[in-house]
């Protein structure tokens, strides 16, 4: 039986968490599960819906996206897992698929204001945001516990660019 690699992408909303996801999953060659992009399709599903925090799309929306990385896990599938959870939740969900695979978490860091203006920007040009309460999250100063496990961690600076490459990114999450 092979052991499938979970990666974690984590950070605070704006960080660059899904783009990164996204081209991290694409060079490595496994598939990428945006909890967000699961909570717009389910606002697809829901004409009439209106974003709230802790709203019951938001809950269900979590118990979808760790059960479906726990699904691809079972099937010794690699796969990148991305959300803006704050360490508490993320292990809550993490803990039970810790025999399940390899987990390498990735914390991505910008500074508060390169993150807001990147909400702002969003909030403006891509119409599936309205699935989420974002102009709830735009204030600064909200502290964000980020996710802190003992498994391996590499912190990504990705206010232009990402530091370290993605490259280094890649072979961190392939070794």
């Amino acid at each position: 039986m092979g052991t499938p690699t979970l990666i974690v992408i984590s950070g605070p909303a704006g960080s660059g968490k899904t783009t990164l996801a996204h081209e991290l999953a694409a060079t490595i060659g496994c598939p990428a599960l945006c909890r967000d992009e699961i909570k717009e399709g389910m606002v697809l599903s829901n004409p009439g819906y209106v974003a709230a925090e802790s709203d019951p799309l938001a809950t269900r929306t979590y118990e979808l996206f760790f059960g479906a990385i726990a699904l691809f896990l079972r099937a010794e599938v690699t796969l990148v897992a991305e959300a803006a959870f704050q360490h508490p939740i993320w292990w809550r969900g993490l803990e039970p698929l810790t025999d399940l695979a390899t987990l390498k978490i990735i914390r991505c860091h910008v500074p508060d204001e390169v993150a807001r203006e990147r909400q702002l920007t969003r909030l403006t040009v891509v119409p599936t945001r309205a699935a989420h309460a974002d102009a709830e999250h735009l204030s600064l100063g909200r502290s964000f516990d980020a996710i802190a496990v003992d498994f391996p961690t590499l912190d990504v600076d990705t206010r232009d660019g990402w530091h370290p490459s993605l490259d280094v990114i890649a072979a961190f999450c392939r070794h």
